[in-house]
């Protein structure tokens, strides 16, 4: 890492990097795994023993730094269908444990009240994957789109297969996983909408519908050029359930071809994210990859309930699924979007940001920054639109995302302006909190500590920008890093989403012009705090009975910047 601009940050980094190293060297967790005539997998000892499949290496260091780290490579002297398999097969044996903890954490109980739109649900997306199956089937030999289609699913497989031999070696009998919950692991962004498109009011009590709160908004993000154009910086962070906090940073390299037989490797062969355990890809979602592209997103969803009829179980691929094709195919802002577009499912509906850092050259003036820097994508049921947007960073050095549509004709399909006529300015695309935060700050930034400190800013008792016609009369959800858990119990509030419920930012990312050449990102786990906002910590919160299997208690970490060296 460079340390010309950002000595202080730079220092912590470095000093927390080496704790990182030397946990990894303590603790990490290596496997080799190939394939004997009769098909059963097994554990080499040595990379060269024989024609080795796939090799993993992990560092569980969640009380360090917040974050473990997952290493996932495939030998391209096998077929791609067979480096998928063994991709997932190495990932669960090394980390079976927490997959199942947060299995248990984040989906184990979503059902429980509502069990009849769990079984639509389900019925969906079997539908779903026999249609799936047949388009692999017809068309993975002839179209690029298709063969990863089938490698996404054929990773799912092993990584259930290999969990199985993870349990049975340990002799446990009590933490079956079968393939649909591996499934709904990896598609929790899907399963929200999917549970609002198949409800209707007879199905449960409360309904899935009224379940989704107003204005319950998922990530911020910002893409910033700095002001001598020495850098662009591309950052994220999650808003997300306190129960999702078991977090794996994870970098696949997997030298799959454009199509079976092709001598071409796809663009997307190195993909480093921030994920979870047990899911193949990052949800969050924040990725770097080998073709010089960063992609991100953050949650625009859907308030108009007509668009639901547009999600249908056949000629659908699920979202998260298609975010991983597009990542492995596309080398550019405009193909990865049309990738994506292909098979809308409608379901995690989201703004897209792709940067690709190949279009950018240090010292370039803002005025002159080269077209198609910055794609951006919108998706709702039924309907995609993506554009360059690089005229944005031109205009302003900045580009903000917050969960409300950008391009006008999504922003009033959503049905966001109904919200916002029903409940004002937060519902508007300029007027929100978090857009007058970012206009007014992204000034303020001039390199990744200041980078930094915008992401995690949250000063809701203080900025005037975090007021609300509330009692009292702010909310901790009104930053660029919420943390609605210290919202009062006992508050009044013009829509939920702005009161006390367990949902915060609940890390940050952030990579650079030279960072993204290495596939890394700077990263913080949990939800921040600082002089105002303690820690948050399970053995205090009203919220320390649900779920949180492998968790930390108290989540007070700093910067850490891994390099993938074990």
């Amino acid at each position: 890492m460079r340390c010309v601009r950002t000595v202080a940050l730079c220092v912590t980094l470095m000093s927390l990097f080496m704790q990182v190293q030397h946990a990894s060297g303590a603790k990490k967790k290596t496997v080799y795994v190939t394939q004997n005539e009769s098909g059963t997998r097994f554990f080499l000892k040595k990379r060269n023993d024989t024609i080795w499949l796939a090799t993993g290496h992990y560092a569980p260091v969640h009380n360090n730094t917040g974050w473990g780290y997952l290493q996932v490579e495939t030998n391209p002297q096998n077929s791609d269908v067979l480096q998928a398999f063994g991709a997932g097969y190495v990932e669960s044996l090394l980390t079976y444990d927490i997959i199942y903890m947060h299995w248990y954490n984040t989906i184990h109980g979503i059902c429980a009240t509502k069990l009849t739109l769990c079984d639509k649900v389900q019925n969906h997306l079997d539908k779903n994957l026999d249609w799936i199956n047949d388009m692999i089937a017809n068309h993975s030999n002839k179209e690029p789109y298709w063969h990863q289609v089938g490698l996404f699913y054929r990773h799912l497989e092993g990584l259930v297969y290999g969990y199985r031999t993870a349990r049975e070696a340990e002799g446990d009998t009590s933490k079956n996983l079968t393939f649909n919950d591996i499934l709904w692991l990896n598609i929790q962004g899907d399963l929200a909408d999917l549970f609002s498109a198949l409800e209707n009011s007879s199905d449960e009590t409360t309904s899935a519908r009224e379940a989704q709160l107003p204005g319950s908004t998922s990530c911020s993000a910002l893409i910033k050029l700095l002001p001598d154009s020495s850098d662009i910086y591309t950052s994220h962070v999650t808003w997300s359930s306190l129960q999702s906090m078991l977090r794996v940073q994870k970098r696949y390299i997997f030298p799959y071809k454009v199509l079976p037989h092709s001598n071409d490797t796809v663009p997307g062969h190195v993909i480093t994210f921030s994920s979870y355990p047990g899911t193949i890809q990052s949800g969050d979602d924040f990725y770097v990859t080998s073709a010089g592209l960063a992609t991100l997103e953050t949650t625009i969803g859907n308030s108009n309930h007509n668009l639901w009829q547009y999600v249908k179980p056949k000629g659908q691929v699920l979202e998260q699924v298609r975010t991983m094709v597009a990542n492995r195919l596309g080398h550019c802002g405009m193909s990865w979007s049309k990738i994506f577009s292909l098979h809308n499912s409608g379901t995690y509906n989201n703004q897209w940001m792709v940067v690709d850092y190949k279009r950018f050259k240090k010292g370039t003036p803002q005025s002159q920054l080269k077209d198609n820097l910055l794609w951006v994508l919108e998706q709702l049921p039924g309907h995609t639109r993506a554009e360059d947007k690089t005229e944005v960073l031109r205009k302003q050095s900045y580009w903000p995302s917050y969960n409300t549509p950008y391009f006008p004709d999504i922003y009033n399909l959503s049905g966001s302006g109904e919200l916002a006529a029903k409940y004002g300015d937060w519902f508007t695309y300029d007027r929100t909190p978090r857009a007058l935060i970012f206009k007014r700050d992204h000034e303020k930034v001039n390199d990744t500590s200041s980078m930094v400190a915008l992401m995690r800013y949250n000063d809701y008792l203080h900025d005037p920008l975090s007021r609300c016609n509330c009692t009292p009369p702010y909310s901790a959800e009104n930053a660029i890093s919420c943390r609605s858990d210290v919202n009062p119990i006992n508050g009044t509030y013009p829509f939920s989403a702005l009161g006390h419920r367990p949902h915060t930012a609940t890390d940050m990312k952030l990579t650079t012009a030279d960072l993204i050449t290495k596939l890394q990102f700077v990263a913080i786990a949990g939800p921040p705090y600082n002089k105002y906002i303690p820690p948050f910590q399970w053995s205090k919160s009203d919220y320390q009975n649900l779920p949180h299997l492998g968790h930390p208690d108290v989540f007070k970490y700093q910067p850490v910047l891994f390099k993938w060296k074990w």
